[in-house]
């Protein structure tokens, strides 16, 4: 859009003949023009149009809710605050039970261990004998 209004300026200039663009070519007058087509074609091409046409759709979209929200009574910002603390209680219990199931498969683990090894009641013996756990 600068490119446009760019353009419209210094060829006002030049049609009026007013300080040095009144002597520049007309190339150099119209080059915003050939640039803002540039622009637009490269932004279509690329999406970033799209994107910020979404952008502000968003906006508007969470400006509306937090309108009726408002209109019902309801804080939008406490709502939002509040579901951002349950989400993380939330959170916090899943990680909790997590933990809870690790710490009792490590232990598991280290009960296995220690059962399987020799009694610590009997002395082992290197030959085998009846004094080692079968």
């Amino acid at each position: 859009m600068w490119f446009v209004v760019l353009g419209v300026v210094l060829s006002a200039l030049k049609l009026l003949d007013i300080g040095v663009v009144g002597v520049w070519s007309w190339w150099v007058v119209l080059a915003p023009f050939a640039l803002a087509v540039a622009w637009w074609t490269w932004a279509d091409m690329s999406g970033y149009t799209k994107r910020k046409e979404m952008e502000k759709m968003d906006e508007r979209k969470v400006a509306r809710r937090n309108k009726s929200m408002a209109a019902l009574g309801i804080d939008p910002r406490g709502f939002e605050k509040k579901k951002a603390a349950a989400f993380k209680a939330s959170q916090a219990k899943r990680t909790d039970k997590i933990e809870g199931q690790r710490e009792a498969q490590r232990q598991k683990a280290r009960d296995s261990v220690l059962n399987s090894r020799f009694d610590s009641q009997s002395t082992s013996r290197i030959d085998g004998g009846p004094d080692t756990k079968r």
